[in-house]
């Protein structure tokens, strides 16, 4: 055991976000019970790559209450141009399947929280 889980305790499991396709679409996002903080990335995409780790955190610390997904542009064409993506990444809040707020580019956490607790939960981010 190392110092910081010694000092701390260990770390909870890390929740992965819910991988969304074509094919699941409907069921994940469109039919969600909670709201989605939806993560369209692409292959090679630097920005990408730098707002996955964010995105891992936002899944394990809102579980529960905001359902966390990613969606490869490459792999879900049909609903990436339904949903207007020109340009990755592209992050989508929905509620009920209905886009309530969208960030284009990379931005940090402290950002996607504020939108998430704003937007879904009701209360600022601490």
């Amino acid at each position: 055991m190392g110092l910081l889980a010694k000092l701390f305790g260990p770390r909870a499991p890390r929740v992965q976000p819910v991988h969304v396709d074509d094919g699941n679409f409907v069921a994940e996002v469109v039919r969600s019970e909670l709201p989605v903080v939806l993560d369209v990335w692409s292959p090679g995409c630097g920005p990408c790559q730098m707002l996955e780790p964010i995105v891992m955190d936002l899944a394990s610390d809102y579980q529960g209450r905001v359902k966390v997904a990613e969606m490869n542009a490459a792999e879900a064409q049909r609903y990436s141009a339904k949903l207007g993506v020109m340009g990755t990444p592209t992050v989508l809040f929905l509620r009920k399947g209905r886009e309530v707020h969208r960030v284009v580019g990379f931005v940090g956490s402290r950002y996607l929280r504020e939108v998430v607790e704003a937007e879904f939960l009701g209360a600022p981010a601490a």
